[in-house]
């Protein structure tokens, strides 16, 4: 049961990568949004449920906030690592600064953004884990479970597909991430039926795993774009995300 709800997950997943790569016409509105999404989840999604599955306070600070730390400098040292490497090669190269998800170099946004994407591929194994999980306690759990991962997983297809292809541009790694988030929920569902995993575990990755998303969002994602596009309607897509994020949490509350 647990793995033919998932499958709802996986259309879902898709659905969101696939809006992602036919409107790429308005790049800034999707990178936007993107970000908004990508705010909410942290902001209402997994932040709240992070703290709400530990109760373990190393120095006194909640566990997944020490992973938050660590997965937003994670990300950022694994961007200065590439950037360091590119240098010497960009000191004798011409300089053509060229914006959008396709457009621009594939140097320490590209890395950052693989690393994100992959991320939220082992945030959605960890959704349909949730989904196992959810039915090993009964049916009624396991389906409000399965609705609250549903509702959220067009954003995670969306956001997927944006970071993986985000200044690159070969789209084949985004799309193979995109199909990877999409399959990883089946496959968490699939283990979740037959494990436990605690929540001492859990709770600390979703903290690394939101840190990772803001890094991206803030460093990356939003300030490509408003690099040269009109900022109203960017920040009404980014808005509009992060309230799209806060009425599905609600709903699925």
């Amino acid at each position: 049961m647990a793995v033919l709800v998932s499958v709802l997950a996986f259309v879902m997943t898709l659905a969101g990568g696939l809006a992602a790569m036919r409107i790429r016409d308005r790049l800034h509105l999707v990178l936007g949004l993107a970000g908004g999404l990508m705010l909410g989840v942290v902001a209402f999604d997994l932040i709240p449920e992070s703290l709400a599955m530990t109760r373990h306070h190393p120095l006194g600070v909640p566990a997944p906030m020490i992973g938050f730390a660590g997965g937003f400098v994670l990300l950022h040292v694994v961007e200065q690592a590439v950037a360091i490497h590119r240098a010497h090669e960009e000191e004798y190269a011409p300089h053509v600064h060229t914006h959008g998800v396709g457009g621009g170099p594939e140097g320490k946004g590209g890395a950052g953004g693989l690393v994100a994407a992959s991320a939220l591929v082992l945030h959605s194994l960890v959704d349909g884990l949730s989904i196992g999980l959810g039915f090993q306690s009964g049916t009624e759990v396991g389906v409000f479970v399965a609705l609250a991962v549903v509702t959220h997983d067009f954003a995670d297809g969306f956001n997927t597909f944006t970071a993986a292809s985000l200044n690159r541009a070969d789209r084949r790694p985004a799309v193979l991430l995109l199909f990877a988030d999409a399959a990883a929920p089946v496959a968490g569902a699939a283990i979740g039926t037959l494990a436990t995993v605690p929540e001492a575990v859990l709770g600390p990755y979703l903290g690394t795993f939101a840190g990772v998303l803001l890094y991206l969002a803030a460093a990356e994602i939003l300030p490509e774009a408003h690099s040269v596009h009109p900022r109203v309607m960017t920040l009404c897509a980014t808005g509009l995300g992060i309230v799209a994020v806060l009425f599905s949490v609600s709903l699925a509350g």
